[in-house]
Parts: C-alpha cells; sequence; structure tokens
C-alpha cells in the first residue's frame, strides 16, 4: 500500500461517536446512489468504506453506496471525469493531478499522518542513517516525488543525496528481500506488517525525521463540480464515511470481519487483515491522538504543497513546473464532515 505509498507512486505514473445529520435518517425523497472509487487493491483503508456499507450506516442516511474496484485508471482520474463521485487518493496525486487542471477537491483524511517508510534489511549493520544510502541502489516506483523524497532524507542526514533507481514497481519488495537492491519504500501499516508476519527483519527511516513534511497519505476526493450540486449529499457520505471509520477504530475485530467477509476472493489472509488494522489504530493513523477522524490539517497540507512546490514536482496542464506557488487551502475542505 496510500502514500510515498506504492499505490501513490504507481498512480503518479500512469458508528459510534458520530451522530447521523437529522436523526437516524436523511430526508431525502429518494435513496441517492453515491459511487467511490477504490485507489489499489482492498486494504484496511478502505475499511471504513465496507463498514459504512454493510453496518447499514449508509442507508441509514438515505444512500446507496457503490464501492467500485480499483482499475488501471486511477481514482482521482474516474473522479475528475465525473466517472465516481468520490476516490480514494494520496495527497501527492491529489496535489499533482489538481494542479495539472484536474477538477478534485480532498473531503476526508483516512489517516492522520504518513505511513510510508524508507526501509532496508535489518542485517545491514552498515546503515546506520539516511546519510549511508548514498550511493546504494534504491529499488523504485517510478515518479519525481520519490527522487525528491529520498534525496531530502540523505542531504538532511548530510549526505549528499545521490543514489542508483532501478524502477521494479511492487517488484521491489522481493528485491530487496533478495539484496538486489538496498532499500525501497513501503507502508508500515501494511507492507511493513507483512513482512513481519512473514519474519522478515526490517528497519527503517520516518520521512518527516528527515526533513520532509508530513502528510495524511490517504485521502478522500471528490470534484469541485460534484461538491457544488451536491452539499447534502456529500456530507451524508463523509459523516456517514466517518461513522464507519470510528467504528473500526471501537470495534476492530467486528471491522476486520466486515471487511474480509465482503472481499472473500481478495483478502485471503486474515492474520495480515487484523495486525494492519491493529497497526492503524495504535499508531493514531485512523484517530489522531487528539481525537480527530477524518479532518485534514491545513498547516500540514499547506506544508507538503509547499514541499512539492519548491521540489519543482507540481506542473501546470502543459507539464511546465509551475513557477507561482498555488493557494493549497482552495485543494481541500473539511466543510462536509459536518
Amino acid at each position: 500500500m496510500t502514500d510515498l505509498t506504492r499505490r501513490q507512486a504507481l498512480l503518479l505514473t500512469l458508528a459510534s461517536g458520530f451522530p447521523l445529520i437529522a436523526g437516524s435518517k436523511r430526508s431525502f425523497a429518494a435513496t441517492q446512489k453515491v459511487t467511490v472509487a477504490l485507489d489499489w487493491t482492498v486494504n484496511t483503508n478502505h475499511i471504513g468504506l465496507f463498514v459504512a456499507r454493510d453496518k447499514g450506516f449508509y442507508r441509514e442516511a438515505g444512500l446507496e453506496v457503490d464501492i467500485l474496484p480499483y482499475s488501471d485508471t486511477g481514482a482521482g482520474t474516474l473522479v475528475a471525469n465525473r466517472v465516481a463521485d468520490f476516490g480514494i487518493n494520496g495527497t501527492i496525486s491529489l496535489f499533482t493531478q489538481k494542479t495539472a487542471g484536474a477538477d478534485l477537491k480532498a473531503v476526508y483524511a483516512v489517516v492522520q499522518s504518513e505511513t510510508g517508510r524508507v526501509v532496508f534489511n535489518a542485517a545491514r549493520s552498515e546503515i546506520k542513517s539516511p546519510g549511508d544510502l548514498d550511493g546504494l541502489t534504491y529499488g523504485g516506483f517510478g515518479s519525481a516525488w520519490e527522487n525528491a523524497l529520498i534525496s531530502t532524507i540523505i542531504r538532511h542526514d548530510g549526505g549528499k543525496g545521490n543514489f542508483e533507481t532501478v524502477t521494479l514497481g511492487t517488484s521491489a519488495y522481493e528485491a530487496l528481500a533478495n539484496g538486489s537492491v538496498d532499500f525501497t519504500l513501503e507502508v508500515s501499516t501494511w507492507e511493513g506488517v507483512e513482512a513481519e508476519l512473514k519474519g522478515i527483519k526490517q528497519r527503517s527511516f520516518v520521512y518527516a525525521d528527515y526533513g520532509v513534511p508530513d502528510e495524511h497519505t490517504t485521502l478522500i476526493s471528490s470534484s469541485e463540480a460534484y461538491l457544488k450540486a451536491n452539499p447534502e449529499l456529500a456530507s451524508a457520505f463523509v459523516q456517514a464515511t466517518r461513522r464507519g471509520y470510528q467504528f473500526a477504530v471501537d470495534r476492530p475485530w467486528e471491522a476486520a470481519a466486515l471487511l474480509i467477509a465482503a472481499n472473500k476472493d481478495a483478502l485471503t489472509n486474515p492474520a495480515l487483515i487484523e495486525a494492519s488494522l491493529k497497526a492503524l489504530i495504535d499508531g493514531h493513523y485512523l484517530r489522531a491522538e487528539n481525537g480527530a477522524i477524518g479532518t485534514m490539517d491545513p498547516a500540514k497540507m499547506d506544508a507538503i504543497g509547499g514541499y512539492l512546490f519548491a521540489a519543482g514536482i507540481l506542473r501546470d496542464a502543459d507539464g511546465k513546473i509551475l513557477a507561482q506557488r498555488p493557494d493549497f487551502a482552495k485543494y481541500f475542505s473539511n466543510s462536509t464532515l459536518g
């Protein structure tokens, strides 16, 4: 898995605690249909959507929600082109797509802080800090964001920021395990958990410890056009979704069982789902230490946007690097959270 998550990189290259609005039911004339597109194959980042659907939170809000499976077309593209009403995407993909002219606006933060890590085999005792990655080989996913990210981390530790890159996609994890590459990026709450369950010993560096702003790795976005035309519908969806994620935090084992039951063919390792969800909860990713669920931090959004702008990653519709810093406050809104 979000955000730099493997999803993010690949896409760049191609109940309780939250009452329902107006009581227990929305006052729509009829059940309203809503579509939401996934950013990757089903995983624990998506758990709130399935809980909200299968516990009836959407139905109670007057909604019939269709969860669209991951496809070769990114969720942000589906939303911007009106194929889906909402979609899960990463902060990096949101910023790069919107800057390039896509009609996108984030409405919900699935995770409250960065889940990605720079990771390497624990046996590499010579790697003590990021500066030691200079000159080594990185198993990557093919995005400009990765190069900026890793260079920043190495230079922040006193290194030159020079490394070799082999673009491998998700094969990077196998390459790391067999020693074909020296390091890669992974999501601590998914690949990291999976490695631990397999007994693979790893060490890692946290981006924010080495000069990279923290971010909401995974978001839910809609389009400005949809939000303007359907304000009450959008609020109903977002708030019912937040009920789903709240339920997952408060009753994780029941939520995990719901997610697995809804995706039996895709989720064949219950231990991974349960351990991943535990990591998301214990690490205060789904619910921050201050109790926030779903809320996007304006300062955090502005900081990562500023970092992307300064790194020359944000480009306009003509593919030219932006010369003027955008107003990143327009890229997201917490208003539908109520």
